[in-house]
């Protein structure tokens, strides 16, 4: 009697364990493969959007444009909506829409604009984060972007395109001075047209933050054409 409660206790904890384990592979598989799946058809619709809109000549007269470069509203005054497109020839040729705001529901659409730093182009510090592993691995490769590389921004209405000024580094996640209008000086008035990179680091952790930053360096109208920092950089990642 008692050997057969045995058995039957320990059949009860395998299946138990058996079950656990296929929900953790599930869940892992979902994070893994699933959620960048899901995020990649978000990314290129998003972008397939906002050309749609740059596209219509009415729509591209009507867009307000930022009254200064703190003004946080993008190409359509809301909030969670795209209005940028970043490109980083050395990590491939994924274009990678910008949100406004830092969200997790939004970082899987794309990367999201720091909600108090300024516009793409504008005087102050453009401060955007994305993701480095799931949910579309936008900055899945960051950490083999070198000082000198190019990082270009796409607008309704211009392209503008920063040259990185040193090596990715890493700094405590409540370093929050990396992505003020002067990073590092908090309330010190901005003189130079900035852009900053923020993920995750490690891979598999949030301990750390990992961190791109450049100066702007050309602008041109979106008219023109993709501007030469779109191919000078051979795309190293797909």
């Amino acid at each position: 009697m008692w050997a057969e409660s045995a058995r039957t206790a320990i059949r009860s904890v395998g299946e138990i364990l058996i079950t656990l384990g296929l929900v953790l592979f599930l869940f892992c598989a979902y994070q893994l493969f699933y959620t960048n799946v899901v995020a990649d058809e978000a990314m290129k619709s998003e972008v397939s959007d906002l050309h749609k809109l740059w596209d219509a000549p009415v729509a591209r007269a009507a867009a307000p444009r930022a009254a200064n470069a703190f003004d946080t509203a993008d190409s359509h005054g809301t909030a969670g909506a795209a209005f940028a497109i970043l490109h980083i020839p050395r990590l491939g040729d994924k274009s990678i829409p910008v949100l406004q705001g830092t969200t997790l529901d939004l970082l899987g659409r794309g990367v999201g604009h720091y909600k108090d730093s300024a516009m793409p182009g504008r005087t102050g510090n453009f401060a955007v984060a994305g993701h480095r592993k799931t949910h579309g691995e936008p900055f899945r490769y960051l950490d083999e972007m070198r000082d000198g590389d190019l990082i270009v921004v796409e607008t309704a209405d211009s392209w503008y395109t920063y040259r990185e000024d040193r090596d990715p580094f890493i700094v405590d996640p409540t370093d929050l001075g990396v992505v003020a209008p002067v990073p590092d000086h908090p309330g010190a008035t901005p003189s130079r047209k900035l852009i900053t990179l923020t993920t995750c680091n490690p891979w598999w952790a949030s301990t750390q933050r990992m961190i791109v930053t450049g100066e702007l360096i050309a602008q041109q109208p979106r008219s023109a054409g993709e501007p030469p920092a779109m191919t000078v950089n051979a795309p190293k990642f797909q």
